[in-house]
């Protein structure tokens, strides 16, 4: 099969996180014909009753059946590949030769490679195609996508992507879409700590946070984390970006695998997959990336 991916094409949608719903709405407007499935039915059942031109499944096999495409935006590659290929009901046995699966979750880079070789065994392609963006550039689908994988299935796949994102980049071979990820990520909680340290040593000094910001986005010490988080975020505390410090934590745990994966020394990265691996923890459940503020105050209260 390789015919693009245009609307009405079927695609199969697995993954209706805060990530996920967006995007599938953004596919369901475009015109394709969408079949949706998520380990939580209500969460099928809620976008369903939302977008009524969706089909809500009970598998990833049922939800694969006669797609075209299928695409997964879920946790981490480990539940991606028991979703596509090992896991019950998998969505290999409901898809066709011919077929693409599109890994839009951030998974690691090795895994994807292995997964890739799995599926092509299987007359089926994968494109690994991350993004970058958050929840507000899902909604408005202007998300920055990142694709490993052969140049001609993404070019059968781009009227999909071209739906969720503004910015289409083919990275490499397999793999190469996750790997750029997890290093894009690296450098977003790097930039986004070295704000939040900034900011309690500014507070502390009797410095206003917001006309701190201001300052940073007019010099050298402008970057995503003072123009986008700064202000809407962390100075009013709201905290509510809409991606997790457990998430964040992961990524850098997968940049960290790639680097020794490479048996590459990285001290630095090394330090930031510790430290948020420890915000992680001392910050609980469900919380927002952007409280890593909230644990660069309580370091900074220990005094050491």
């Amino acid at each position: 099969m390789t015919t693009t991916l245009a609307p009405p094409a079927t695609i199969a949608f697995i993954g209706l996180g805060m990530m996920g719903r967006p995007m599938a709405k953004r596919l369901v407007e475009a015109g394709f014909t969408l079949r949706v499935f998520d380990v939580s039915q209500k969460a099928v059942s809620d976008f369903v009753g939302a977008h009524p031109s969706a089909l809500a499944t009970a598998s990833a096999k049922a939800a694969a059946q006669g797609a075209a495409a299928l695409i997964t935006m879920l946790p981490d590659g480990k539940i991606v590949r028991q979703a596509v290929l090992e896991g019950q009901d998998p969505a290999i046995e409901g898809l066709d030769a011919g077929a693409v699966v599109m890994d839009m979750s951030s998974s690691n880079p090795v895994d994807t490679q292995k997964l890739a070789r799995d599926l092509a065994a299987r007359g089926v392609a994968l494109l690994d195609a991350p993004v970058s963006g958050g929840v507000r550039r899902a909604v408005d689908g202007s998300l920055s996508i990142m694709v490993g994988g052969a140049a001609a299935d993404l070019e059968r796949a781009r009227p999909v992507f071209a739906a969720m994102g503004k910015t289409i980049t083919l990275c490499g071979p397999a793999g190469a879409g996750h790997a750029l990820k997890a290093l894009n990520n690296y450098l977003s909680a790097a930039g986004l700590v070295a704000m939040c340290e900034a900011l309690v040593v500014g507070e502390a000094f009797g410095l206003d946070p917001g006309t701190m910001v201001d300052v940073f986005n007019t010099s050298t010490g402008k970057s995503n984390a003072t123009e986008v988080k700064g202000r809407q975020f962390v100075v009013p505390r709201n905290f509510s970006a809409g991606f997790t410090t457990a998430l964040m934590a992961k990524d850098l745990r997968t940049a960290g695998d790639v680097a020794r994966h490479l048996k590459l020394k990285m001290p630095h990265l090394e330090q930031a997959v510790s430290y948020w691996t420890a915000a992680d923890g001392k910050l609980g459940k469900g919380a927002d990336h952007t409280e890593i503020f909230r644990y660069a105050e309580m370091l900074a209260e220990q005094g050491d």
